[in-house]
């Protein structure tokens, strides 16, 4: 693999996941710090995003990722304009540019700059191969490939402007979820993770709930209940009272738990502190609700093992992507053999 073998960065990303894994005195106080940067990226948030990623690079799953891509010993520069919805959210991109010993351009979102290139000065001193292998910039540009990120208008910008080159360019998703109506405590317990995780400002995080005719949302509320303290975050409670008013003063017909806004739509994108959902007669109407609507999916979050096209994870696990769960399910490691 270029300048690293698959030996050599199984050492070094599984070094670096331990570091993140186990945050020290200094990364604790770099992941702290992010909150006066980015209002949402409070320190619980910015840690679960920061262990989860150690977590991912353990050596098993490494190995497992990077056996099947084999590269070719050329050093492309890939352009990478990053998203900043979440904590370290363009940090796999990065990753794959690294492990297919490619140069990355990295265009770091304002709103996520800081924590992404003190852990890459963590790989650099666990490997220092790896300092001419990446440059952080303000403008892209000599670039032979680029990955961008952003929402469905910036897309369209980025195709008039990189359609030229190999490219991957990533729109707006978001994730659904399937109840039955025979889901436990705890399943729904998990799923309230996959709502409210990162304040729900992620494409992985649960906008949309696929439920039967006739459901019930009492016990889903009773058991998302001891989420009730998101509401304290001044963001997200002036989102609620925002969308609360909206369908107050339109008589929109609504469910409320006092943080949580639960409204039918068909829609997938619902605002911050709004859930939608759907009505679906049996479980392959509901597959093919999502079949229809896969571009636009990111995970699907459910116990029932459908027949989809998208990622399906069960309760809890959409913000815990393995290595090789790539966004959009576009293969970024076979794009970057390609290039």
């Amino acid at each position: 693999m270029s300048k690293f073998n698959i030996q050599e960065l199984i050492k070094s990303f599984s070094a670096l996941g331990e570091q993140l894994s186990n945050p020290d005195e200094h990364l604790n106080d770099v992941i702290n710090d992010e909150l006066h940067y980015n209002a949402w990226f409070t320190p619980e948030n910015v840690r679960k995003a920061v262990t989860a990623i150690g977590q991912e690079l353990n050596s098993a799953d490494i190995e497992t990722w990077l056996s099947k891509y084999s590269f070719n010993s050329s050093n492309k520069k890939v352009g990478l304009i990053l998203a900043g919805n979440i904590p370290m959210v363009g940090f796999h991109d990065v990753l794959c540019v690294l492990a297919s010993g490619n140069h990355a351009l990295i265009k770091a979102s304002s709103q996520d700059n800081h924590l992404i290139k003190y852990v890459l000065e963590r790989l650099v001193e666990i490997d220092n191969r790896f300092a001419g292998q990446f440059s952080f910039i303000e403008r892209l540009e000599n670039f032979d490939a680029v990955i961008a990120t952003g929402s469905n208008n910036t897309s369209r910008y980025f195709d008039y402007y990189f359609g030229k080159v190999p490219n991957i360019i990533r729109k707006n998703r978001n994730s659904v979820a399937v109840l039955t109506g025979n889901e436990t405590t705890e399943q729904l317990h998990s799923l309230g993770h996959d709502i409210f995780d990162y304040y729900g400002l992620g494409c992985r995080n649960v906008s949309k709930l696929l439920v039967p005719e006739g459901y019930n949302f009492n016990f889903f509320f009773e058991s998302i209940q001891s989420y009730e303290a998101i509401i304290h975050h001044h963001k997200y409670n002036n989102n609620y009272d925002y969308n609360k008013s909206i369908y107050l003063v339109n008589r929109d017909e609504h469910l409320d738990n006092g943080f949580l806004l639960v409204k039918k739509d068909e829609r997938l994108t619902s605002p911050l502190a709004v859930l939608f959902y759907s009505n679906y007669s049996n479980l392959q109407a509901a597959e093919q609700i999502i079949n229809a609507e896969s571009e636009k999916i990111q995970c699907v979050v459910s116990a029932e093992a459908l027949k989809v096209n998208d990622q399906l994870v069960n309760f809890g696990e959409s913000q815990q992507p393995k290595l090789w769960d790539y966004a959009d399910g576009i293969d970024t490691m076979e794009f970057l053999s390609n290039i």
